[in-house]
């Protein structure tokens, strides 16, 4: 597939997806979006690509959300089924994607970021669902994602003044894992993913679904039911489940195959 809106580079199993549109500070619109809806199907289909690295491109911005602009002058509106960024209503994707927010991640960019299950960003970054002022709303997900993650009240506070945040407050209200200094936000990321890699893939994808589900239930629920899981069955079905105690019986480093 050809790229116009975004790069993708892999680095073995790690892929980084580089929303490229740094002219209107990576800003999607229709055309973007449904690019990245089809980057990210393969990314999620592929068993060779284990975790996504989402980052932006230029040294300013992560994504300013949608492209007001465009959509000022007429241009078509939407996303595809899987949302904003082709992430936002992606629900089904149980491997690990990082946010590296390298600048503004402001509506619809601090909406992608949310989605993902670690936030990176460097010290120039700044998060903001500023939707109100322009007589819109975070209806991406950022109106429900940053409650959940962050508290009713602390999210309220945010999204009713449409306040800027920066990340040290942000790793404090705790949607930001780590902040690093300026230019570093993607080597950050890869440094997490290599960590993360350490680890047999069917472990983390079945970690993050049976988190993710089990978010959604009562607690009693989630327990009874986290075997029942698919990449919980995937798991305890794949040559990974049983390489991982014969190495560590082996004293050696696990060669995890993903399957």
């Amino acid at each position: 597939m050809a790229l116009q809106f975004s790069t993708v580079t892999r680095k073995g199993p790690i892929t980084i997806v580089t929303l490229s549109r740094p002219e209107v500070y990576n800003a999607l619109h229709t055309d973007a979006h449904n690019e990245l809806h089809e980057v990210f199907n393969d990314f999620a289909s592929d068993p060779e690509q284990w975790v996504a690295i989402v980052t932006g491109a230029g040294d300013k911005a992560f994504c300013a959300g949608n492209d007001l602009k465009w959509q000022a002058a007429g241009g078509k509106r939407g996303w595809n089924t899987s949302g904003f960024a082709g992430l936002t209503a992606r629900f089904d994707c149980d491997k690990p994607i990082i946010a590296a927010v390298n600048g503004v991640a402001m509506g619809g960019g601090f909406e992608i970021a949310l989605a993902c299950d670690l936030i990176i960003a460097a010290e120039n970054a700044t998060f903001a669902l500023p939707e109100p002022r322009v007589g819109l709303a975070a209806l991406a997900g950022g109106l429900q994602r940053l409650p959940r993650q962050i508290g009713m009240k602390r999210a309220m506070g945010m999204i009713l003044a449409a306040r800027h945040v920066k990340p040290q407050e942000g790793y404090e209200l705790g949607f930001v894992n780590e902040v690093v200094p300026q230019g570093e936000a993607l080597n950050a990321a890869l440094r997490w993913a290599e960590t993360i890699c350490q680890n047999s893939p069917m472990s983390i994808r079945a970690s993050k679904q049976a988190i993710q589900k089990g978010m959604a239930v009562s607690l009693e629920q989630a327990i009874t039911e986290q075997r029942e899981y698919p990449a919980v069955k995937a798991m305890a079905a794949s040559e990974d489940y049983v390489e991982g105690p014969k190495a560590f019986s082996e004293k050696r480093k696990p060669n995890w195959k993903g399957k």
